[in-house]
């Protein structure tokens, strides 16, 4: 059986912390009983049967396994109210302890909530990939590893035989041929799996014109592992290092998930590496296209992208751009003395990918990016250091759950502690989840970054991080704005609590490095972006060269980045007054002026990380409710609970689809189906607006779907994905099905029912 390992390291291994919130999987092949292990083959089959119809896992092994070794006790049977008028404070308390009991005994002992972060189906094929070529691929994946990658992507193969950018997308040419390859690498024949899965595959990517369609960061794959040849690439020239600082186009300007891509891709293309071509590599050559691949115009392919992938087309003058480079640039640089240049280039692209290593403790700032640093590391020197280091990180990355084993975005731990501490504290039951606060209390203080990146990072183009804390777990060493702005506020607001329930609270100069850090990112407009202080132009964005994502190239604002920042420094003005008062003052009002300039004229706010209007609205909505008397009853927030209201479903509930985001226009989910979710977003959104003191039974309608939908065991079922990310692609947080409606709850709770009983 599969185990979750917790805080626990190993060789090769560095760490700011002692691995606090690390979390991985291991095999065991003794472990679990007779029936735990046949329960285990009931959920993954049970899965298998319905996986055109339910396509998001349960989690049920991290379940399995953590409701076992922490049990919570008997819990009441499940509640449900058929009208409104069954809705008591009684009723509430009774779900709401239900949910806290069973949370409780998901929280790991080092204070987090270990969970599923994933969803795309362009993460764990590249490692493969990677592994195949370095060599690597056995020795990192066992049997046990490698039939379980297998099961994950049969289990997310569409019914035409393709795959999607993420799991509940359309076929794509970019899933398909990544996902086609990597069972291939894994051992699979050509006509294996059930029903001929793999033949069917194959013939979705020949009926779609072939591997040839394949988007850019599919080429750059196909092309290292030697299906695809580098002249059918658009041109990554490392050269771009060596600009100077003052280019609008320096790479150094660029949103730094962008920079870390195509940082160690400039690399790999400045050398023009390419794997060693085995028979199953020249196999997949003939399977993978639909004319001979000696015949292939890898010139025109170049600028080939098949239309199921095609969501940001390149602008002419992006083409006019790859094709200067191509048929000009690149054959100067070729020739000496210019090929001088590419050797510097190369030397210090290298450079940068050692100290994002270095920095991240081997964890990259995400799962493509690891993959791509790993595989360059091991390029450039296929027995350093660098490369076990990277080798024994990951593991950091793995996930297991009832459909396989995939590939994290990075984690979640962070995030979703924060947003579970303000749930349970909403829930205003604190004396009996005293326990529960104390180690998660403790999580956080041990997750905040306490030191900038080493050396000179600003030559690096790196930003203060020292008081931030990032998504994951601290050796990620990322700051991000709402993530700092998160953990500020819960780190605040249980340094107010009794320190015989929580504990004893961070020191004053952790709270004054995190408001540091969150000033230093807003931007001129008052917005503040996630990562970094925004550097490049917008105009950059046409040159966005990843055709299936939107908003890459540049740093932007969020209004949840900006609704973070305004709630955490608001709570801190108000617990320490004194403390950079002006500049703080000055921060709200113009984060404030931001939120309210980029409401739609519906009355709702677009959320660019979560599923959409709905995520986007509760940010909003949140932050404009924390700036006291002002706002109640004001214009802006009976336009966001217009809004709001025009959406509920006929049940009570909310559910919009991620087609929201990919198309800019409010979905429903089809059929109409309310998401838990989503209904909880929307309820926390109008009790932050008023409604109750309007007509609160909208509210009520929408409580009762949440009571109604709790399970026997005093979880919440998984439904639909609720996260995004770069407009087109989607990324599951399974805890927030557990977060949300518990928080919901606990706010109608004090605020609707005890102020009207």
């Amino acid at each position: 059986m599969w185990k979750l390992k917790i805080a626990e390291g190993g060789p090769w291994l560095r760490t700011l912390n002692n691995h606090v919130g690390r979390q991985h999987w291991e095999f065991d092949p003794d472990a679990g009983t007779p029936e735990e292990r046949a329960e285990v083959e009931r959920v993954r089959e049970e899965f298998t049967r319905n996986r055109f119809r339910i396509k998001q896992s349960a989690d049920l092994l991290m379940r399995m396994q953590l409701t076992k070794e922490n049990p919570s006790g008997p819990i009441p049977a499940a509640i449900k109210v058929k009208g409104i008028e069954d809705i008591t404070e009684k009723t509430v308390t009774a779900t709401i302890r239900r949910s806290l009991s069973f949370y409780s005994s998901l929280q790991a002992h080092d204070g987090h909530w270990p969970a599923e972060s994933a969803g795309p189906l362009f993460f764990i094929q590249p490692l493969v990939i990677a592994l195949y070529v370095s060599g690597a691929l056995c020795a990192v994946l066992g049997p046990e590893h490698q039939k379980e990658i297998i099961r994950y992507i049969y289990n997310h193969q569409n019914e035409d035989g393709g795959w999607g950018l993420h799991i509940e997308g359309h076929s794509t040419m970019f899933g398909s041929a990544l996902s086609y390859i990597a069972l291939r690498l894994l051992g699979e024949g050509p006509d294996d799996g059930e029903g001929m899965a793999v033949a069917r595959a194959r013939k979705w990517i020949l009926d779609h014109g072939g591997a040839v369609g394949i988007p850019s960061w599919g080429k750059f794959w196909l092309t290292v592992l030697g299906v695809y040849e580098w002249s059918g690439c658009n041109p990554l020239p490392p050269e771009f290092w060596l600009l100077p600082n003052m280019s609008p186009i320096h790479p150094g300007k660029m949103l730094c998930y962008c920079r870390l891509v195509y940082m160690p891709m400039s690399y790999l293309y400045g050398k023009k590496f390419v794997g060693q071509i085995t028979g199953l590599v020249r196999s997949l050559r003939q399977e993978l296209y639909t004319e001979p691949y000696s015949d292939i115009n890898w010139t025109k392919a170049r600028n080939t992208v098949a239309k199921e992938d095609l969501y940001y087309p390149h602008p002419l003058v992006q083409d006019m751009l790859w094709g200067f480079l191509h048929h000009v640039a690149e054959p100067i640089l070729a020739r000496w003395p210019f090929s001088i240049l590419r050797e510097k280039a190369l030397e210090v692209a290298i450079e940068h990918v050692h100290y994002e290593d270095e920095n991240s403790r081997y964890l990259c700032i995400g799962s493509v990016e690891k993959v791509l640093c790993l595989i360059a590391c091991w390029v450039d020197d296929p027995n350093s250091e660098a490369y076990k280091l990277h080798l024994a990180r990951i593991p950091d990355y793995f996930w297991i759950a009832e459909d396989g084993l995939k590939f994290q975005s990075f984690g979640s731990q962070m995030w979703d502690a924060a947003f579970a501490i303000q749930a349970i504290l909403s829930c205003d039951l604190n004396e009996e989840n005293g326990t529960t606060l104390r180690k998660a209390h403790d999580f956080v203080k041990a997750s905040q970054v306490r030191e900038n990146p080493g050396d000179n990072f600003a030559a690096m183009y790196r930003h203060i991080s020292k008081g931030a804390w990032t998504f994951s777990i601290q050796d990620h060493g990322w700051q991000v704005s709402d993530c700092t702005s998160e953990g500020l506020k819960v780190a605040l607001l249980l340094s107010q609590m009794p320190e015989k329930l929580v504990g004893e609270g961070m020191e004053k100069e952790c709270f004054y490095d995190a408001v540091n850090v969150i000033l230093s990112l807003q931007s001129i407009s008052g917005g503040f972006p996630a990562w970094e202080p925004q550097r490049a132009f917008r105009w950059l964005e046409i040159f966005n060269p990843t055709e299936f994502f939107e908003d890459t190239l540049i740093e932007r604002e969020y209004v949840e980045c900006t609704a973070s920042a305004v709630q955490g420094l608001a709570l801190f003005r108000r617990l320490y007054p004194n403390h950079r008062r002006k500049e703080i003052d000055s921060c709200i009002s113009r984060a404030i002026r931001y939120i309210e300039e980029t409401q739609n004229p519906d009355g709702s706010w677009y959320g660019c990380w979560g599923i959409c209007y709905t995520y986007g609205t509760w940010f909003g909505v949140g932050a404009l409710a924390s700036c006291g008397k002002k706002y109640q009853n004001s214009p802006i927030l009976r336009k966001a609970c217009a809004f709001l209201l025009s959406k509920q479903l006929p049940d009570g509930g909310w559910g919009e689809s991620y087609l929201s985001s990919q198309n800019k226009v409010y979905t429903n989910l089809e059929g109409n189906r309310a998401n838990l979710v989503h209904t909880a977003w929307a309820l926390l959104s109008l009790i932050d607006a008023g409604q109750g003191e309007v007509d609160p039974t909208p509210i009520h309608r929408g409580i009762r779907v949440l009571i109604n939908s709790q399970m026997e065991d005093g979880d919440f079922p998984q439904q639909e994905i609720t996260g995004v990310f770069m407009r087109n692609c989607t990324l599951n947080y399974s805890s927030y099905r557990n977060i949300f409606p518990k928080w919901a709850l606990g706010e109608y709770r004090r605020r609707i029912l005890m102020l009207t009983s």
